[in-house]
């Protein structure tokens, strides 16, 4: 499967649960961390999601908000990586930032030249990468 999303993360469905309307699905990732997707229940069905089903959690760079000086845990967004600048490139109008947290898990996110600079964003400085988990796109073999 080749996609678009610059955020692409394999790993197995830790648990699913079943809502009216929608799922939530929780994939855990080699290194241990944990993303949370929402999706309709009939995507949930078609794709078999359920507990030890390996499955891809994919993410659109710009759909990814960036954070600094902040506790993930006070966010409402299911998804939250802490970690640090490991690469900051500034285009004509967007930068692209890659937050990776201390087990491996890299991030990126397109924001704005401006924010990045609000932000105070630098290569080694600490910041977090955040995304609500109806941005997340779930993926599995066919």
């Amino acid at each position: 499967m080749i996609t678009s999303a610059r955020n692409q993360f394999s790993g197995e469905v830790q648990a699913a649960r079943h809502g009216a309307v929608n799922d939530e699905v929780t994939i855990r990732l080699a290194g241990g961390q944990e993303i949370v997707a929402t999706v309709t229940s009939e995507s949930a069905t078609r794709l078999g999601l359920a507990q030890g089903k390996k499955a891809v959690a994919m993410v659109k760079a710009t759909s990814v908000v960036v954070m600094v000086d902040v506790d993930v845990s006070k966010v409402s967004a299911r998804n939250a990586v802490s970690g640090k600048v490991t690469n900051l490139r500034k285009g004509a109008v967007n930068a692209d930032v890659t937050i990776t947290d201390d087990a491996g898990l890299a991030i990126s996110a397109i924001i704005t030249n401006s924010s990045a600079d609000r932000l105070g964003l630098a290569v080694g400085k600490p910041a977090a990468a955040v995304f609500k988990a109806s941005s997340v796109i779930v993926g599995v073999d066919g």
